[in-house]
């Protein structure tokens, strides 16, 4: 039997240090990637299987799994959800650079300095600074409002298809009860579209007040969401 090569074992080592080391470091996108995509396979299951069954129930064929991803139920579904949570989030950013809340740990201090709201024109030869700061002017112009942009921008995105895949889906239903079809537009437009997108709104909306206020007085150890446990309700900031 041949001996084990030590060299190979202990070039394994370090392989696996720094496997180790970058799970580590990036575990919570990690995860929270893995949640998001087990959560869209399981939303795609379920609703190829209850859009079939209301499809035999009228006495049509089902459909295909790629079928599916293309129809108007699933994309409705989809971008329906994604469009109120990317509003929260680019609303959230914009707002909580402007306001404050006395005592949140979501809010920027009441009187103190804040870091974040520094020129980033002064660190403009710091050879550590992100490329767009050291490149000034309109680059760095659009690069200190990214964040909010990308985000209003992915609503933006989301709210279209929200509209062609509701509008397919509106369609769909009309043609069985041989009503004329509705344009983009007149869906758009309709009360049924804006109801869809304001009950998602309103509770993203909601959750951004929730974490806003609950993190006066409750708190969790060891999240960066959270005051530290001692810390004052009257507290700003973390």
């Amino acid at each position: 039997m041949l001996a084990p090569q030590k060299g190979s074992q202990d070039a394994k080592g370090p392989v696996r240090q720094r496997a180790r080391a970058w799970l580590r470091a990036n575990a919570l996108a990690l995860v929270t990637l893995g949640l998001f995509l087990a959560t869209v396979c399981g939303q795609v299951a379920s609703g190829l299987a209850a859009h079939n069954q209301e499809l035999s129930e009228r006495a049509q064929a089902p459909l295909s799994l790629a079928a599916y991803l293309t129809s108007g139920h699933f994309m409705e579904a989809l971008f329906e959800n994604w469009e109120s949570e990317f509003l929260q989030m680019g609303l959230f950013v914009w707002l909580s650079a402007r306001l404050r809340q006395r005592g949140s740990a979501e809010s920027k201090p009441l009187d103190e300095g804040f870091e974040g709201d520094e020129d980033p024109r002064e660190h403009r030869h710091d050879p550590r600074a992100p490329w767009p700061v050291r490149r000034g002017g309109w680059v760095l112009w659009l690069y200190e409002r990214s964040l909010v942009l990308v985000f209003l921008s992915l609503f933006g995105f989301s709210l279209a298809f929200h509209g062609i895949g509701g509008c397919i889906e509106e369609n769909e239903r009309r043609a069985e009860h041989g009503l004329p079809a509705r344009s983009l537009r007149q869906f758009v437009s309709s009360s049924e579209f804006w109801f869809q997108s304001l009950q998602n709104w309103q509770s993203e909306f909601l959750a951004v007040f929730s974490i806003v206020t609950l993190t006066i007085f409750l708190r969790q150890r060891g999240s960066p969401q959270s005051k530290p446990v001692a810390a004052a309700h009257a507290d700003t900031g973390k």
